[in-house]
């Protein structure tokens, strides 16, 4: 069992066998498959920012656990889909342990809140445009949250984040001031303080078209190009938690495309440590969350076998897994 203190490392390429053994020793089974479909009944809800209904995946039936609402992170989708993201969408993957380990498909929703991503086809630089930003999606947060719970009579819901989906969580808990409804928060790798994408250097070839269009006038750098944004000093101010909820940030410590200034991967070389504004800036521990339960992963690179990259890694480790079961199912501290 995996114990967190307010900083643990571990080591989860050492683990990977331990992890696995661990699993199987809960004696569990799977209590089902989860899906590519939300329920026919749920009400449809449309994109805010693309005009087309959200996908997503959900099930009926009796819920007996607080249900989970898992959230992809940028440019990614809640399943793999056809042609247009077949190795993305291990979201899934990770709703998908949670089953094998006891919880019912219809305890467990994913919502697809930037679309199928065939769009980025025809152009690459919508990867960092409006519709990619946490501000474009907060509100396909918000009616997702509160249909999943009039459809399960739940009062209140987990949240398991990956990347981008981490900081649309926690914007949506800000504005609605809605850390009541959230029991638990699982931030795998967020962008919490910013991204290391984005700054205005020669050297920084994620501005590139072919790279995604990460310039500083980008929508996405605007946002979080710098823990000096207005996005992020809002989002950030007085503490990086608030309210009753409690919350584990899963994090690379060693390296991860979108905040170290390091190899991630073969595709991936450094970017200056620099923010939006030119100004050196160190993005390494902006995954961390002050004040929530933090977990220390490394090697997560293993567990990408398309790009070989930690932040895409972690998010299919069976660390990630393993502490995100344990954190749900935990039960709740005295008052």
């Amino acid at each position: 069992m995996i114990r967190w203190t307010r900083r643990l490392s571990v080591n989860a390429l050492a683990l990977c066998a331990a992890m696995s053994l661990s699993l199987m020793s809960l004696g569990a089974r799977a209590a089902g498959t989860v899906g590519t479909t939300l329920p026919a009944d749920v009400p449809v809800i449309v994109d805010a920012s693309l005009g087309v209904p959200v996908i997503g995946f959900g099930a009926a039936g009796t819920v007996t656990r607080t249900p989970v609402i898992l959230l992809h992170g940028n440019n990614d989708v809640p399943f793999a889909l056809g042609t247009c993201q077949p190795f993305q969408g291990n979201i899934q993957r990770l709703a998908q342990s949670l089953a094998d380990n006891g919880y019912s498909t219809s305890e467990l929703w994913g919502l697809g809140y930037q679309g199928t991503q065939c769009d980025l086809a025809a152009d690459n630089t919508r990867r960092s445009a409006f519709a990619h930003t946490a501000t474009a999606n907060v509100d396909d947060l918000r009616r997702f949250v509160h249909a999943v719970m009039a459809y399960t009579g739940a009062s209140e819901v987990d949240i398991v984040g990956h990347s981008l989906g981490v900081v649309v969580a926690r914007e949506w808990m800000r504005q609605d001031k809605s850390w009541h409804v959230v029991r638990r928060l699982v931030a795998i790798d967020g962008p919490n303080h910013g991204i290391v994408n984005c700054s205005p250097s020669p050297q920084n070839y994620y501005q590139l078209p072919g790279y995604g269009g990460f310039t500083p006038e980008s929508a996405v750098c605007q946002e979080l190009g710098s823990p000096d944004t207005p996005f992020l000093r809002q989002l950030n101010r007085g503490s990086d938690t608030q309210g009753s909820t409690r919350i584990l940030a899963i994090r690379n410590a060693d390296t991860s495309f979108v905040y170290f200034s390091a190899q991630d991967g073969p595709f991936f070389p450094p970017v200056p440590a620099m923010d939006v504004y030119g100004n050196a800036f160190d993005f390494a521990e902006s995954a961390a969350l002050k004040g929530a339960d933090v977990l220390n992963l490394t090697g997560q690179n293993a567990y990408d076998p398309i790009l070989g990259t930690a932040h895409l890694g972690i998010l299919s480790s069976p660390a990630t897994w393993q502490a995100t079961f344990e954190f749900l199912t935990a039960a709740s501290p005295r008052r």
